[in-house]
C-alpha cells in the first residue's frame, strides 16, 4: 500500500508517476507547472560548449543470422571510466538506423541539456527495427511487420547484449530505457511493458496502430505500477493517429498504472514533435536520485543572478551552504584556493553517479548545483586532491562508520518529524555495566511528554535499532524519532511510550568481534537485549514490565537484528518491525519455525510490521518483505502489516515514513 499520489493536471496526467519530488509532480526537474513546450533553441546547434559523438556500430544478429547496423551517441565527457545508463531509441516505419539522426538531431538536443544540465549522462542506442536480412522501408508494409514483430527478440537477444559488452553501459533495468516515435513508439511500448525485468523507464511518442490493443498492452497493472520508473505516452492533438495514445492513456488511468500523459497541442506526426518528445523525455529519463547517472548542473558564472536557494537545515551557522533550492537541487560550496581538484562523494544518498566535479571561481571557491534529489537526510563527503573530508559548512552524523556530512532537502506539505509547537519528551543518556561484552555500554532513552510530572504512571517500550554504519544516535538525529512521537502522542494518534535506543555492536568479552557466519549473526547482541538492556530499562524507568508492553523495531541492520531478537524471544516482545531489513524467510522454518501455524502466531505476536521502499537497494528488500507479508496472510495470519513508500530507497525519509505509520500501532486494546 502506498502514502502518496500524483493527481490528474490540465493536459498532463500523473498517475502516482515515481519522479525526484515527492506529490505532485507534473514537470520535469526544475520546471514548475505542467512540462512546457522546449524552449525555441533547444534543437539547434550551439558554439562554446561540449559536443557528444555519433558513430555507426555492426552487431552479430544471432535472430537474423547476418552483421546488422546501429547508431550510437555517447555523450560530452564520455569516458570508459564511467558507467551510463542506456536509451534505446526507435524510428518509424519509413526509417532505420539513421532516421533520427537524420530528422530528429537527437545529438544536438542532448548536447543541449547537458549544456544546461538538465538531462542525465546517457548512451542512446538508434537501432533498425526491422530483424530481418534485406527488408527496407520499401517494401510493402505486410511484409515489414513480422521483421518489426521479431526485432523483440534480437533487442534482447542481440542487441542488449553487445551494447553492455562494447560500452561501458549499466546492466540492470533501472539503467535501461526504451522509446520511440510513431512504429518505433508502439514497439517501445509492446517490448517495454512486455519486458519490465529489462525496461524500467518507456516512452511512446504518437504510437502506432502496431501498439497491441490496450488491454493486452500490460500483463500485470500491480507489477507495471510497482516496476516502471517512468511510463510516458505522448502525442499531438492534430495527429490521425491521436487515438492509439489516448485509448493507451484510458487504459493506464482506469487501472491505476503511473504514467505521464502529454498532449501537445497543434501537433501532428512529424519529427517537430518527436523533438519535443525526445527533450523533454530525456529530461525525466534515469532522473531518479535512487538511480546513478545523474548530471549535476555546472556551477553559475560570475555576475550571474544571486543563488535562490536556502541555507540547508543542516547548515552550519553563517556558513551558507549547502543551499537547497525549490525543486530540490542542492548547491555545495567550499574554498580551497590551493586545490587542484574538489568533488563531491555522492554515493551516500545523493545518487552514485558520482563523485561529481566542483568548478572553481573566484576566491578559490569551488561549488556544484546537483540535479533535483529527493526530500530526506543524505550524507555526503567532499573529495579534495584525492582526500576524503567533511564539509565545513555542514553538520556531521555518525552514520557511514564515522561522522560524515549531510544535507536535509526538505519534502514540500510535510512536517510529521518537525519539531511543532506541541509538548516534548526528552531525549537522554544512559550509562550501564554489560557482563557480556565486559564493557560499558550506552544507549539513548526517549521518555514521552509528562514523564516527570506524574511519578505513578507507567509506559510501554519500543526498543528502536539503527543500521550498518550508524549508532545508537541514529533515529534521534538523523530520523527525528523524538519529534514523530511527540507529534503522534500530541495527536492521539500513539500511545505515550518511552523509546530504548542502542548501539547495534557487541563483541563478547574477551573476543575481538562479534563472529559473523552466512547472513547476519548478532549472538553477542542478542543476549545483550534480552539479558541486559530489557532487565535494566525496567529496572531504570517506570515500564510495565511484560511483553504485552515490549516492541522491537529496527532499520536495515536493525531490522534484521528486531525479526531475529523479537521472533525468537516471544516471551519478552509482542509486536515486531523490521524498515528495509526484512530477508528472504523460509515460512515453515524461519525464526524456529514462529510462521508454520498461522493461528499459533496470531496468538503469539499482536504485529508483524514490515516497511521498505521500493528504490535501489531497496526493491530487491521491498519484494522479500512482500512475499513474506503475502505468504503469511494467504496461510490465515491477520497480525501482520506490509507498507511500502514508493519512489523511496534505503534511506532516513522511508524509515521516518516507516516509524510514523508504526507507532500508532502499538500497544492499542486488544479488540
Amino acid at each position: 500500500m502506498s502514502y502518496r499520489t500524483a493527481g490528474p493536471l490540465a493536459w498532463v496526467v500523473l498517475a502516482g508517476l515515481a519522479l525526484p519530488a515527492l506529490g505532485q509532480q507534473p514537470a520535469p526537474p526544475g520546471a514548475p507547472g505542467p512540462i512546457p513546450a522546449p524552449p525555441a533553441d533547444f534543437d539547434k546547434k550551439r558554439d562554446g560548449i561540449e559536443r557528444g559523438r555519433l558513430e555507426t556500430v555492426e552487431y552479430d544478429s544471432a535472430t537474423v543470422g547476418v552483421k546488422r547496423k546501429a547508431t550510437v551517441y555517447t555523450p560530452p565527457g564520455y569516458t570508459k571510466d564511467r558507467r551510463y545508463p542506456v536509451l534505446y531509441l526507435l524510428h518509424g516505419i519509413g526509417g532505420d538506423e539513421n532516421e533520427w539522426r537524420r530528422g530528429g538531431a537527437p545529438d544536438v538536443i542532448l548536447d543541449n541539456l547537458y549544456a544546461d544540465g538538465k538531462a542525465a549522462p546517457m548512451i542512446v542506442v538508434m537501432p533498425n527495427g526491422r530483424a530481418s536480412k534485406d527488408l527496407t522501408a520499401r517494401d510493402p508494409i505486410p511484409k515489414q511487420s513480422p521483421a518489426f514483430a521479431l526485432f523483440e527478440k534480437e533487442l534482447l537477444a542481440d542487441l542488449i547484449p553487445f551494447v553492455e559488452k562494447t560500452y561501458p553501459a549499466k546492466s540492470d533495468r533501472e539503467a535501461r530505457a526504451i522509446a520511440g516515435l510513431s512504429m518505433g513508439g508502439g514497439q517501445s511500448l509492446n517490448f517495454g511493458l512486455g519486458n519490465l525485468d529489462t525496461f524500467a523507464w518507456v516512452g511512446g511518442f504518437s504510437s502506432a496502430p502496431n501498439t497491441r490493443p490496450a488491454a493486452a498492452l500490460v500483463k500485470d497493472h500491480a507489477e507495471a505500477a510497482r516496476k516502471l520508473k517512468l511510463l510516458y505516452v505522448a502525442c499531438g492533438d492534430k495527429d490521425g493517429l491521436f487515438r492509439i495514445s489516448e485509448g493507451v492513456h484510458k487504459m493506464l488511468d482506469e487501472n491505476k498504472v503511473p504514467h505521464v500523459y502529454r498532449v501537445i497541442p497543434g501537433g501532428g506526426h512529424d519529427f517537430k514533435v518527436w523533438r519535443s518528445d525526445l527533450y523533454t523525455f530525456a529530461r525525466l529519463v534515469f532522473r531518479d536520485p535512487a538511480q546513478d547517472g545523474k548530471a549535476p548542473a555546472k556551477a553559475a558564472p560570475a555576475g550571474a543572478p544571486a543563488d535562490d536557494g536556502k541555507p540547508a537545515a543542516t547548515t552550519v551557522g553563517p556558513a551558507g551552504y549547502p543551499r537547497v533550492h525549490a525543486d530540490g537541487r542542492v548547491t555545495f560550496r567550499l574554498k580551497a584556493p590551493d586545490a587542484s581538484k574538489v568533488q563531491v562523494f555522492t554515493n551516500y544518498g545523493l545518487g552514485a553517479g558520482g563523485p561529481w566535479d566542483m568548478t572553481k571561481g573566484e576566491g578559490g571557491v569551488w561549488s556544484l548545483t546537483s540535479p533535483p534529489v529527493l526530500p530526506g537526510l543524505h550524507y555526503y563527503e567532499l573529495i579534495v586532491d584525492g582526500a576524503r573530508v567533511n564539509d565545513p559548512g555542514s553538520e556531521s552524523f555518525f552514520g557511514t562508520g564515522k561522522p560524515t556530512s549531510a544535507v536535509e532537502v526538505p519534502e514540500k506539505g510535510v512536517d510529521f518529524y518537525h519539531a511543532r509547537d506541541v509538548p516534548h519528551g526528552e531525549v537522554r543518556s544512559r550509562w550501564y555495566p554489560s557482563k557480556v561484552t565486559g564493557q560499558t555500554r550506552h544507549v539513548v532513552v526517549y521518555t514521552p511528554p509528562g514523564y516527570d510530572a506524574d511519578t505513578q504512571k507507567r509506559y510501554p517500550v519500543l526498543y528502536l535499532q539503527h543500521g550498518g554504519g550508524e549508532d545508537e544516535t541514529g533515529w534521534t538525529r538523523q530520523g527525528k524519532a523524538n519529534f514523530i512521537l511527540d507529534n503522534l502522542i500530541a495527536g492521539g494518534k500513539a500511545v505515550p511510550m518511552i523509546v530504548v535506543m542502542e548501539k547495534g555492536y557487541a563483541a563478547r568479552a574477551g573476543a575481538a568481534a562479534e563472529p559473523k557466519g552466512k547472513g547476519f549473526n548478532f549472538g553477542a547482541f542478542e543476549d545483550v537485549v534480552v539479558k541486559e538492556l530489557v532487565p535494566m530499562v525496567d529496572a531504570t524507568y517506570r515500564t510495565v514490565a511484560d511483553r504485552d508492553h515490549r516492541a522491537i523495531a529496527g532499520l536495515s541492520m536493525g531490522g534484521a537484528q528486531s525479526m531475529q531478537i523479537g521472533l525468537t524471544h516471544l516471551d519478552t516482545f509482542s509486536a515486531v518491525a523490521a524498515f528495509s531489513g526484512a530477508g528472504k524467510v523460509d515460512p515453515k522454518t524461519g525464526y524456529g519455525g514462529v510462521f508454520a501455524d498461522a493461528a499459533a502466531f496470531d496468538q503469539k505476536v499482536s504485529l508483524l510490521y514490515l516497511h521498505s521502499g521500493t528504490s535501489g537497494l531497496d526493491a530487491g528488500i521491498h519484494k522479500g518483505a512482500k512475499a513474506l507479508h503475502d505468504g503469511l496472510q494467504q496461510a490465515g495470519a491477520r497480525n501482520v502489516v506490509f507498507r511500502d513508500l514508493p519512489g523511496q530507497g534505503h534511506e532516513w525519509q522511508t524509515w521516518r515514513y516507516a516509524l510514523n505509520d508504526f507507532a500508532p500501532r502499538l500497544f492499542r486494546p486488544k479488540k
